[in-house]
């Protein structure tokens, strides 16, 4: 079975593969750009794994699709997902920054995003998720935090509530 990458670059060749999307040259330019995972069962819902196509450049079938020149720095890619979505969203007074007056949902990670070898960037999984002051989600060491019972999935036409999350 081909991943998406390969049949861009069977498709349209190798030279246009390592150009989409161009958000290295789009960032460059001064435009905003907000990165997020579409949410559908053809993207995965892992954020982790956009970041490892940001970072790396390559698919999640690791087919190296953008050249080191249009790829981003984990805090560029970080950057996209949390105050650039946030801007999209014209939430950008509340959400996207630890900062006084920003809402103060979190996650405790699996491994740290900054110094982990590339390859295992998208490996990374919440351990730990508060939102709204409230744990929604719950890993071990962590476990004996989790709600009873667990928050509904929203929103209730999500895939998830079909198909269950992304963890193994």
């Amino acid at each position: 079975m081909a991943f998406a990458g390969e049949f861009f670059v069977e498709r349209y060749g190798a030279e246009a593969a390592s150009h989409a999307p161009p958000i290295r040259q789009m960032l460059d330019a001064g435009i905003i750009v907000g990165a997020g995972t579409d949410a559908t069962r053809v993207a995965s819902y892992n954020p982790w794994i956009s970041l490892y196509w940001m970072v790396t450049g390559r698919t999640v079938g690791g087919m190296q699709l953008a050249p080191a020149k249009n790829r981003l720095s984990r805090e560029e890619a970080l950057r996209l997902y949390t105050v650039g979505s946030a801007w999209f969203s014209g939430e950008e007074e509340v959400k996207g920054r630890i900062a006084p007056g920003q809402f103060a949902d979190f996650a405790i990670l699996s491994a740290d995003y900054m110094t982990v070898p590339e390859e295992q960037v998208r490996r990374i999984e919440s351990v730990l998720t508060v939102t709204g002051g409230d744990v929604v989600y719950t890993a071990d060491p962590f476990t004996g935090f989790a709600p009873e019972p667990p928050p509904p999935v929203s929103p209730a036409w999500s895939p998830v509530a079909a198909f269950g999350g992304y963890q193994r």
